[in-house]
C-alpha cells in the first residue's frame, strides 16, 4: 500500500516527526504542515540541478507522510504498527469507510492468522533442574567422634538429591496440542522416572480439556483427564481425575478448584482433592502492580496448615522483588523471607531463607533463564542456630553484589556495546541515506533560513545561535565515552514562526535537516538562542516536547 504512495523510504521513517506535528494532529493541522514544507522543497523553486533532484525526492517524501497521514484509515493503521503494516496483504478488501477501531480489529485478526500458523512450528519447550545440597557438616560438625578419620578436618558437602523435567508442546491445529513431558528423580542413591503425554483441545472461547497417559518405573501407567471451564466471566473451574496404577492396585484421584474474580487485582480459590492426600483449601490472592499478597488455609490428610505470604515489587529496571511467608501447621512453623532480581534481560535470580522448627534452616537460590528453572536448595542445618541464619542471608547478599560489580555489569555493558554495533551495522546503509537527506534538505533551507533570520532581527524576535543534536557526556563517570552531536542550527531556526518554535513529542531525528548520529543511544536538543537581544539556553530529551522562548531558558548574565 505505501508503496504506491511514491519512492520507497527506510522503514523507520517517522511521518509525525517529519511533519512535526502531534500524533492528535487535527486534518488543519497536517495541512499547514504539508503546505510549509511543499514551499520549501518543492522543486520548482530551485534552479540548481542538484538542489532540483534533492528537492524532487524530499517533496515526494513529504507527499508520502501527508498521504498516509491524511486518510483515515492508513493513519489508523500506520499508528498501530508503523509502514510495515501498510506493506501487509489483506488490507485490499478492507472497507474504505471503516473506523480506527474496526480498522485495529482487522489488523488484529490478520495477525492472529500469523500468529496461529506461526505457532504450529514451535514446540515451547520448559523445564526444570533441581539440586539438592546437604550442607549440614557446615554447622553440625561431630569433632570428637570423628576426629581421628582421614579428611574429617573439612566440611562434607554433598549432593543427596536430583530432579529433572523437561516438557514440549507441539501445537497440531489451532485447537488441538500435544503436550509431551517426563521427569527423572534420585535421592540418596535411589531414583526412577517417568514419561508422561497429554492431548488438549480448546473446545469453545469458555473452556478446553485434556487427556493424558503416563508410565514410570516406581509407578504403573496413569491415566487423566482434566478440564477447564468458565462458569461466567469473573468465575471458573478446574476438574482433575486420574487413575494410578500400581501393584497395590488402583489407586483414584480427584482434584477440583473454583475459581472467582473477587475485584480487579484479586482472586478467590476453593480447591477439593479426594484420594491421595486428601484435603481442602481455600486461598485468597491479590496481585497488584506494586505487591502480591496470599493468605491460605488448608485442612487434611496428613497436613493442615495456615500460610499468609506478601511480596513488594520495587517499580525498577530490574524489577527488584521481596518477599517474606510464614507457615505452620501439623508439621511445625516455617518462616521464609528473600528476594529476587533480573539479572539480563531473560534471567532472574532470587534466594530465600527458610528457618523453621523441626526443619532447621535452608538457603534456596532459584535462577530463571527464559523458560528453564534451575533451583538449588542447600540444607545448612538441623537446629535454629543463629550462625546458620546469618550466614544463609549476609553469604549470597555478598556474593551477589560482588558478582553483580565484577562478572554480570561488564557482561551487560559488553553485550549492549555488541548490540549497538549490530544495529549500527544493520542500518548503517539507512543512516548514510538519511545523513544524505538531512544535508540536502539543509542546502535547500538556506534561501528560506535567510529570509527568516531577517525578519526575526527586525522585530528582535527569535535568532538560533548554535542547535546541536546527539549524545552528549556530561557525566564525568562517562568521560572516556565519546561525545557524538550534528550541527542543526539551520533546520530549527527553519521551523521558527512569528518568534516562535514548537517541536513535538516525537524523536527528533525525523525533522527535516536531522539524522541520528547516535543509533540505539539516548540522545539530546541543545539550543542556544537568542530573543530580544538576550542570551537563551535549554537542552531537551529527544522525545521530549519543546517550546521556545521561554523565560526559565534565560542565561542569567551575571553567572
Amino acid at each position: 500500500m505505501a508503496a504506491a504512495l511514491g519512492e520507497e523510504v527506510p522503514d523507520n521513517e517517522d511521518y509525525y516527526s517529519l511533519l512535526n506535528v502531534r500524533r492528535e494532529a487535527s486534518q488543519e493541522e497536517l495541512k499547514a504542515a504539508y503546505r510549509r514544507l511543499c514551499m520549501l522543497y518543492h522543486p520548482d523553486k530551485h534552479r540548481d540541478p542538484e538542489l532540483k533532484t534533492q528537492a524532487e525526492r524530499l517533496f515526494n517524501l513529504v507527499h508520502q507522510a501527508y498521504e498516509v497521514l491524511s486518510d483515515p484509515q492508513t493513519r489508523a493503521i500506520y499508528d498501530i504498527y508503523g509502514r510495515r503494516g501498510l506493506e501487509m496483504e489483506g488490507w485490499e478488501v478492507v472497507e474504505r469507510k471503516r473506523t480506527p477501531a474496526e480498522i485495529r480489529e482487522e489488523f488484529e485478526r490478520l495477525q492472529r492468522e500469523r500468529e496461529e500458523r506461526r505457532l504450529q512450528q514451535r514446540t515451547n519447550p520448559k523445564g526444570t533442574i533441581s539440586v539438592g545440597i546437604d550442607a549440614t557438616d557446615l554447622f553440625d560438625r561431630y569433632d570428637e567422634e570423628y576426629e581421628d578419620v582421614p579428611g574429617s578436618s573439612f566440611p562434607q558437602i554433598e549432593i543427596n538429591k536430583m530432579h529433572i523435567s523437561q516438557s514440549i508442546e507441539a501445537p497440531l491445529t489451532a485447537t488441538d496440542t500435544a503436550i509431551l513431558s517426563g521427569n527423572l528423580s534420585t535421592q540418596n542413591g535411589n531414583g526412577g522416572g517417568s514419561i508422561n503425554v497429554a492431548l488438549r483441545r480448546v473446545t469453545s472461547a469458555k473452556g478446553w480439556g485434556e487427556l493424558e497417559f503416563g508410565a514410570g518405573d516406581l509407578q504403573g501407567p496413569l491415566f487423566g483427564l482434566k478440564i477447564f471451564r468458565n462458569l461466567t466471566p469473573r468465575c471458573f473451574i478446574t476438574t482433575n481425575c486420574a487413575l494410578q496404577f500400581s501393584s497395590r492396585g488402583i489407586r483414584p484421584g480427584l482434584t477440583t478448584v473454583l475459581a472467582r474474580n473477587l475485584d480487579k487485582n484479586t482472586m478467590g480459590y476453593l480447591q477439593w482433592r479426594w484420594g491421595i492426600q486428601s484435603a481442602m483449601n481455600t486461598s485468597i490472592v491479590r496481585d497488584t502492580k506494586t505487591s502480591h499478597f496470599t493468605v491460605a488455609l488448608q485442612l487434611g490428610i496428613p497436613h493442615s496448615f495456615m500460610m499468609v505470604s506478601y511480596q513488594h515489587k520495587f517499580q525498577d529496571e530490574d524489577q527488584t522483588r521481596v518477599k517474606g511467608s510464614l507457615k505452620a501447621g501439623f508439621f511445625g512453623t516455617i518462616v521464609e523471607y528473600g528476594a529476587e532480581r533480573k539479572i539480563s534481560r531473560h534471567s532472574i535470580l532470587g534466594a530465600t531463607v527458610s528457618v523453621g522448627v523441626p526443619q532447621g534452616v535452608s538457603l534456596k537460590i532459584k535462577l530463571n533463564r527464559a523458560s528453564q528453572t534451575y533451583f538449588f536448595p542447600v540444607h545448612l542445618t538441623d537446629q535454629l542456630l543463629p550462625s546458620a541464619v546469618f550466614y544463609a542471608t549476609v553469604g549470597p547478599l555478598v556474593i551477589y553484589f560482588a558478582m553483580h560489580r565484577l562478572i554480570i555489569k561488564p557482561y551487560l555493558r559488553a553485550q549492549k556495546e555488541r548490540e549497538l554495533e549490530k544495529q549500527r551495522e544493520n542500518t548503517a546503509s539507512d543512516i548514510l541515506q538519511k545523513k544524505q537527506e538531512a544535508e540536502a534538505a539543509v542546502r535547500l533551507m538556506q534561501e528560506s533560513v535567510r529570509r527568516i533570520i531577517e525578519a526575526e532581527e527586525a522585530r528582535m524576535g527569535l535568532i538560533v545561535v548554535n542547535a546541536w543534536y546527539g549524545k552528549f557526556v556530561n557525566d564525568n563517570s562517562r568521560k572516556n565515552e565519546k561525545v557524538k552531536v550534528i550541527d542543526v542550527t539551520v533546520p530549527l531556526q527553519c521551523l521558527v514562526k512569528d518568534s516562535k518554535l514548537i517541536l513535538t513529542e516525537a524523536s527528533k531525528a525525523g525533522l527535516p535537516g536531522f539524522y541520528d548520529p547516535c543509533v540505539g543511544e539516548e540522545k539530546s536538543l541543545k539550543v542556544l538562542y537568542q530573543f530580544r537581544g538576550v542570551l537563551h539556553q535549554v537542552m531537551s530529551a529527544d522525545n521530549e516536547a519543546l517550546r521556545i522562548p521561554k523565560q526559565s531558558h534565560r542565561i542569567d548574565a551575571d553567572g
